[in-house]
C-alpha cells in the first residue's frame, strides 16, 4: 500500500489518496482460465496432447489454488488426483479422490459425463459455464470450469488439467452446480510456422522492393564429373591411336635434286 500525506501538509500536496498495489502483483487481471490454457498449449510443442509429467506447478503458481488434475477411472467418470484449496472451499471438504460429478446436481451429471468422454476420446478441450441453484439464504452463483486432456506415462489420454473459477463460497457449505453452457473444442495439431522472408531460398523471385538476388548455377554432381573424366580419357586415347597410325605411312616423294658437276674449262689462249 502507498500512503499519501495528510491533508493540510505542505509536502506532497495532492497525494492524499491510498492506492492498493495488490491487484498488480497477484496477476488477477489475467483470467485464470486463459492463463492455464496458454500454459497447456505451450507444453504441446507440436504434439496433439501434452503429457501429465510435463505439468510443473511453478508454471501455474498464480492459479494453483484453482487448479486440479483428473484421472479417468471409468467411462464418463474421472476423479480428483490433485486439487487446489479453492475447490476444497467450494465443496466444503477435501475433494481428493472424489469424482468430478460430485460438484454437480443430479440433472447435470449426465452432461458432465458426456463431456468427459468426448474430452478423452476425441480428444478435446471442454469449457463449462456453471450456476448454482438459488435458495432462500443464498443467491445464485456463477462459475466456469476448463478441462484440458493430458497423456499418462503409458501414452493414453486418461488425465486432464482443470481450472475452476468462482466468486467464492462465503457460506463454507457444499456447493452443487448446474451446467448452463458447454463448449467443446477439438485438439488439432499445431501448425508449423511459416518460413520468414529472410529464410527463403535466394533463387526465389523477390516480390518486395529489394533487388532480386542473382541465381546460383547448378553445381555439377559426382557422376557428371566422372563422365567428363571418362570422355577426356577417351579423346586422349583416340588422338594417341591416330598419331601411331600416321607414323607407318610413307611420306610424299620429293623431286630428286640434281647433284652439282665439275665443269672443265679449257682456254687456248
Amino acid at each position: 500500500m502507498f500512503f499519501g500525506s495528510r491533508k493540510g501538509s505542505e509536502h506532497n500536496s495532492g497525494q492524499d489518496k491510498v492506492i492498493s498495489m495488490d491487484r498488480f502483483r497477484d496477476g488477477s487481471s489475467l483470467s485464470p482460465i486463459r492463463q492455464a490454457e496458454a500454459y497447456w498449449t505451450a507444453l504441446r510443442q507440436g504434439e496433439d496432447v501434452p503429457k501429465r509429467s510435463q505439468i510443473d506447478p511453478r508454471g501455474l503458481e498464480n492459479i494453483l489454488s484453482q487448479t486440479f488434475i483428473l484421472e479417468r477411472i471409468a467411462p464418463g467418470i474421472a476423479r480428483f488426483r490433485l486439487a487446489g484449496q479453492k475447490l476444497n472451499e467450494m465443496a466444503g471438504m477435501e475433494v481428493r479422490g472424489m469424482p468430478l460429478t460430485a460438484f454437480f446436481t443430479p440433472t447435470a451429471r449426465k452432461q458432465v459425463s458426456a463431456a468427459l468422454e468426448h474430452m478423452f476420446d476425441a480428444p478435446a478441450v471442454v469449457e463449462l459455464s456453471l450456476q448454482t441453484e438459488a435458495t432462500r439464504n443464498r443467491p445464485s452463483q456463477e462459475a466456469r470450469m476448463l478441462l484440458m486432456p493430458l497423456r499418462s506415462d503409458l501414452g493414453d489420454v486418461s488425465r486432464a488439467l482443470g481450472v475452476f473459477v468462482s466468486e467464492g463460497n462465503s457460506m463454507k457449505t457444499s456447493q452443487r452446480f448446474n451446467v448452463t453452457a458447454t463448449e467443446l473444442r477439438p485438439v488439432t495439431p499445431l501448425l508449423k510456422p511459416k518460413m520468414s522472408p529472410a529464410s527463403k531460398s535466394p533463387n526465389e523471385v523477390n516480390a518486395g522492393f529489394a533487388e532480386t538476388q542473382a541465381k546460383f548455377s547448378d553445381e555439377p554432381s559426382v557422376m557428371d564429373e566422372a563422365r567428363a573424366l571418362v570422355e577426356a580419357s577417351r579423346q586422349s586415347m583416340d588422338e594417341a591411336r591416330k598419331s601411331l597410325s600416321e607414323i607407318g605411312k610413307p611420306t610424299e616423294k620429293t623431286k630428286p635434286s640434281r647433284s652439282s658437276h665439275l665443269r672443265l674449262v679449257v682456254s687456248r689462249d
